[in-house]
């Protein structure tokens, strides 16, 4: 089996920072946040978020899940995701997405919506070279650097990896032709698939190595005593989180049910492509005994 990797998405509000320690010492192989300015429920801003899990862990990847790269300048995500990148000695990766959802959040940052993917294409270009060279000059759509050269760099030669998530055809382009990951979220494996082989041929076609990008999947999952209250929990938590009922679709998008049930459901999104799960608990259990059971009874199955 190839190598597959696991990493969780924290609670948005209020993050218990022992639990990223705990985190650390089941074995898990990331922590991610998410974050909005204005959202249906509360947020924290990630980069501030991941300074904090830095300093707490030495071994977990840090990322966020993720950055609305719109919503700031360019310059400014550069200066955030490098002094992160310092701070963790070198553990970032920046999950970049476009938004939208949220319509409210565009208008208090003064950017318009329909924007919202030129300017996050405009924006990964100005990071990597920002991250990669001095006295760049650049004249864009949106912004303009006049000579400018950021200090200190990050770590990482050339920078924090940059993963692309959407679930969109333009998503899919963006991740080939940009991005070192890709990360959709509510797919099915068939989707992911044909999802991730489209992101694999725009790859290629901008003469890129297709096997150089990480296939990751933000995956809700709800681990439970029976399919059938995982279901429930799983309907409950997204139903609230985006506003609208998700009873029809949870069978299609969330891994839920007995340790037997999620091992098999993830198996086909392995089977599909998938390399690195963002998993995101939302079972009928607390938070941190989701954390235990996943990793001492579905995580096995795949190392």
């Amino acid at each position: 089996m190839a190598e597959v990797k696991f990493g969780v998405v924290m609670p948005w509000a209020g993050p218990d920072l022992s639990l990223v320690e705990k985190l650390e010492s089941l074995g898990y192989d990331s922590v991610w946040t998410s974050e909005h300015i204005f959202f249906y429920g509360p947020t924290m801003d990630a980069f501030t978020v991941l300074a904090a899990y830095a300093a707490r862990t030495r071994r977990l990847l840090l990322g966020t899940a993720v950055t609305l790269l719109p919503l700031r300048p360019a310059a400014v995500v550069a200066k955030e995701a490098t002094s992160v990148d310092i701070l963790s000695g070198g553990r970032l990766v920046l999950g970049v997405g476009v938004g939208g959802e949220y319509p409210k959040e565009f208008v208090a940052c003064g950017v318009p919506v329909q924007e919202r993917g030129a300017r996050a294409n405009e924006a990964i270009r100005i990071l990597k070279r920002l991250w990669r060279e001095d006295n760049v000059t650049y004249e864009g759509r949106f912004w303009r650097l006049e000579g400018v050269t950021l200090q200190p760099k990050p770590v990482q030669p050339g920078g924090p990896p940059v993963w692309v998530a959407g679930r969109s055809e333009a998503a899919m382009r963006r991740a080939g032709r940009l991005g070192d990951g890709y990360v959709p979220y509510l797919f099915s494996p068939e989707r992911f698939r044909d999802g991730w082989s489209k992101v694999r041929q725009y790859a290629r076609e901008a003469g890129r190595d297709p096997d150089a990008i990480v296939p990751a999947l933000y995956q809700f999952i709800a681990p439970a005593d029976s399919y059938e209250e995982g279901k429930a929990a799983a309907v409950a938590d997204l139903s609230r989180r985006y506003n609208q009922p998700f009873e029809n679709i949870v069978d299609r998008y969330v891994v839920m049910g007995t340790p037997q049930d999620c091992i098999r459901r993830l198996e086909q999104f392995v089977e599909a492509g998938v390399r690195h799960f963002q998993l995101v608990p939302i079972g009928p259990a607390p938070f941190a005994q989701q954390l235990e059971v996943i990793a001492r009874d579905i995580v096995p199955a795949f190392r």
